[in-house]
């Protein structure tokens, strides 16, 4: 089960939460569970596990997570406290921190990178918009 809260979906631990091509979110998402996007998210996203971008997500915001692919397009900082994977099909414009850091040929990546040992994923603060 989902709760809206002040503009932020808090989605339920254990879980891997989905976000379907056409949907849009305007607002954070929280979640202890695994988050896979291939609508639209227009706010920060906030995840204890992994985050998956797919071909058809769209995400402008900041996100923090332990693992990280995207497939789609972002704009936004990541602060991921393990690995970072920029598929094939990835468009990503912004500033990352991460522990590791996978590009796969034919990846569309302008911004800058720093490569850290990040003791948590919980690094930023979500700022409401």
């Amino acid at each position: 089960m989902k709760k809206t809260i002040n503009n932020t979906i808090m989605a339920d631990p254990g879980a891997t939460n989905q976000l379907r091509n056409g949907t849009v979110i305007e607002g954070n998402v929280n979640s202890e569970g695994d988050v896979r996007i291939e609508g639209t998210v227009n706010g920060n996203i906030k995840v204890k596990g992994k985050v998956i971008i797919g071909n058809t997500g769209k995400v402008t915001g900041d996100i923090s997570c332990s693992f990280l692919d995207i497939s789609g397009t972002v704009v936004g900082k990541l602060v991921i406290s393990n690995s970072l994977t920029l598929k094939s099909s990835a468009n990503y414009t912004g500033e990352i921190s991460a522990k590791k850091l996978i590009i796969e040929p034919g990846a569309i990546f302008n911004g800058s990178c720093k490569m850290t040992e990040i003791k948590h994923a919980e690094t930023f603060k979500i700022e409401k918009k």
